[in-house]
């Protein structure tokens, strides 16, 4: 069921391409979804559309309306209580993307635990709430192509953070947050379900959306948009490629 993956809560987290610099994902797409070699059902196959990524901010990081000096504490209340831990700053995030008023910390696989306790427990940060879990694929991000996107939320300061993490689809590992933030279970089943990524230590890392036995992760963009037969109870569906098709 799991590609025989360890699964084992005592699975380590191999620090691999963590310290990678960070690389620009394509700088054209095509189609909608990102898929090829198979039929394309959709009618957005022609569809060619630049990407544009937001570079790593520097200081001043600034902040939103409200809160205009927001990202700044945020880093700075973090670097402090990285380092009562013996951890710095620099060494556990990789980069701060500061876009469209919103702050993301891409933060070191190995560092994640150290990072999001802090982000929890430590008194000018108190991000009590983790409302989600999702991953996103690169395939062209080579030795980084897998990402796990954390969204946080302070509901004593009224602040929001995202939290992201990269591992190489050759050892997707990432620790499990579940005993940090209990409402990640769920989160982290349903993106090792779709994207494959794995949550070392999860209590129970099993599929939640896709049968038991079903082969390979579905939102990867090398995953095939059609052509994958399914059956319920005896009944057989036809692939959407055999259905129908757009000229």
């Amino acid at each position: 069921m799991n590609e025989g993956v360890d699964l084992s809560k005592d699975a380590v987290v191999p620090a691999g391409a963590a310290s990678l610099p960070l690389s620009p994902v394509p700088a054209v797409r095509q189609g909608m979804f990102g898929g090829a070699g198979s039929g394309d059902t959709s009618g957005y196959g022609g569809l060619i559309a630049p990407i544009h990524m937001p570079a790593s901010a520097e200081r001043p990081f600034g902040g939103t309306a409200r809160d205009p000096k927001g990202f700044d504490l945020v880093a700075d209340e973090l670097t402090a209580a990285l380092a009562d831990g013996d951890t710095s700053f620099d060494a556990a995030i990789e980069a701060v993307i500061v876009d469209r008023d919103e702050m993301t910390l891409m933060v070191r696989r190995e560092h994640l635990t150290a990072v999001v306790t802090a982000l929890r427990d430590e008194p000018g940060l108190r991000f009590e709430f983790c409302s989600g879990i999702s991953g996103v694929h690169f395939p062209q991000e080579t030795g980084r192509e897998l990402h796990s996107v954390m969204h946080l939320r302070s509901v004593t300061h009224n602040r929001r953070l995202r939290v992201e993490t990269t591992c190489p689809e050759t050892d997707p590992h990432v620790p499990s947050v579940v005993e940090i933030y209990p409402t990640a279970n769920w989160h982290e089943r349903e993106t090792w379900d779709f994207f494959g990524i794995v949550y070392d230590g999860h209590p129970s890392l099993t599929r939640i959306e896709m049968p038991d036995d079903w082969h390979g992760h579905p939102q990867r963009k090398d995953y095939p948009l059609g052509g994958i037969p399914v059956e319920y109870k005896g009944a057989t569906i036809p692939a959407p490629d055999q259905r129908r098709a757009y000229s």
